[in-house]
């Protein structure tokens, strides 16, 4: 059976699909307003990668420490010993920076419990977008996040998950271009996602500017031998500043923020939040004029020379083969 975009047509940002112990494909977004109820983090669930059933709250109370946050962004949920720990970043009470946070919950819809305290604080927009990943070859249990005009970092997390590793140091593993060149997505760079493939180890990031009426933004990536790197960006393999792995086009504005899932036959597929020109603003929390609606998009992620690959270097549009559900 076919399928087309949107998948979630409806405010959706910054997305992680992940396939839990239950069989269900859950999806974890960004807080939002919806039917006038404010959403600390959004979860849906679906068999098929296609056909979603939102869920609701998936952290019903937000951490003492930022009570008053209307901005929890960008989560991260992956599971071990059958616990699901969420990774996100928010803006401390009184603060006018972002700290890195974790959440736990025994079941993938939550509830989800903060840990109590936070767990990498500022400064300004540099600790947001986190992203856990168990390096299959060493075994490290690894947080990836960035980056606020500054490049994205990794760093090795303790046993718990709940902190970094005692004597850890952060990494910078892409570093954002100095370009004047409005064109260049690599100015600003953030919502990294590793996806290991074939021997390589490719960061997924994007660029430039997610939202608003000037949004410039598109999923670039990176490959690496090992983990923690060195990186080479697909822009400097091919010397070409603009390269993009998925950009706009005149059905999808600014995709970005991606994750990588793969479905029952083996196959990934790239999901990644856009804005519709059709409808692109709603009723946001700080907006009461709206902002950019950002609806999930799924498109099937292929290979070619050691590069992952979009048809198109843009979002699909019309009827596509649908993912392999099972």
């Amino acid at each position: 059976m076919p399928y087309q975009n949107p998948v979630i047509d409806d405010n959706f940002p910054d997305p992680t699909i992940i396939r839990a112990a239950d069989g269900w494909h859950y999806a974890y977004g960004t807080q939002t307003k919806r039917a006038g109820v404010i959403i600390n983090l959004q979860v849906a669930r679906s068999r098929d990668l296609v056909q979603w059933e939102y869920l609701g709250e998936g952290l019903p109370k937000k951490p003492d420490w930022a009570r008053e946050s209307q901005k929890i962004w960008a989560p991260h949920v992956s599971e071990h010993g059958g616990r699901y720990y969420l990774y996100y970043s928010t803006r401390p009470d009184g603060a006018d920076f972002f700290s890195l946070a974790v959440a736990v919950a025994e079941q993938p819809a939550g509830p989800f419990v903060d840990s109590g305290q936070p767990m990498l604080p500022g400064p300004g927009f540099t600790c947001i977008d986190p992203m856990a990943y168990d390096d299959p070859a060493t075994g490290q249990r690894l947080l990836y996040w960035g980056s606020g005009f500054g490049p994205i970092w990794v760093r090795e997390l303790a046993e718990d998950r709940l902190s970094f590793r005692s004597g850890s140091v952060a990494q910078a593993v892409v570093q954002p271009s100095q370009s004047d060149d409005p064109d260049d997505y690599h100015r600003l760079i953030e919502g990294a996602w590793v996806h290991h493939h074939e021997g390589w180890y490719y960061l997924f990031f994007s660029g430039d500017n997610c939202c608003g009426p000037h949004a410039h933004y598109a999923v670039l990536v990176a490959r690496a031998r090992h983990a923690t790197g060195p990186f080479e960006t697909y822009a400097a393999a091919t010397a070409n500043p603009h390269a993009a792995l998925l950009a706009a086009n005149e059905h999808w504005r600014a995709p970005g923020h991606n994750c990588v899932v793969t479905d029952a036959a083996g196959h990934d597929w790239l999901a990644c939040h856009a804005i519709d020109p059709r409808q692109p603003t709603f009723d946001a929390i700080d907006d009461s004029e709206g902002y950019s609606r950002r609806v999930l998009l799924l498109d099937r992620l292929t290979y070619a020379d050691g590069w992952p690959v979009v048809a198109g270097g843009s979002p699909s549009w019309g009827p596509q083969p649908a993912p392999t559900a099972g």
